[in-house]
């Protein structure tokens, strides 16, 4: 399972379905979604300024993460953005490889 952080924003009407319907029905509505994929919640919170909603959440695969990214920006309601989440241990990881990369201009 990989986790990510997901931070949202309520567009059009998405801001008057969160007033209408609340926010822990919308929690639950996300936590069905990440369901449907095998996925599970992990936390959820809102927030206000810059970003409406954030959280984490894990799904098995990054396609998973990208199926629920799709389906829930196409509603054109919420605007979700998604950051894969990495371990020390997996940054430990990364670390140990040697990648070659030619930088611009050299």
């Amino acid at each position: 399972m990989t986790k990510y952080l997901f931070e949202a924003n309520y567009v059009g009407e998405g801001i008057k379905g969160l007033m209408r319907e609340g926010g822990s029905k919308r929690r639950d509505a996300l936590v069905d979604a990440v369901k449907s994929v095998g996925g599970s919640l992990d936390c959820f919170y809102y927030a206000f300024g810059h970003t409406d909603v954030l959280g984490v959440f894990d799904v098995p695969t990054p396609a998973d993460a990208a199926a629920l990214s799709l389906m829930i920006n196409a509603t054109g309601n919420v605007t979700v953005r998604l950051k894969p989440l990495m371990t020390p241990e997996d940054l430990d990881e990364a670390a140990k490889k040697t990648p070659t990369y030619r930088a611009p201009g050299q």
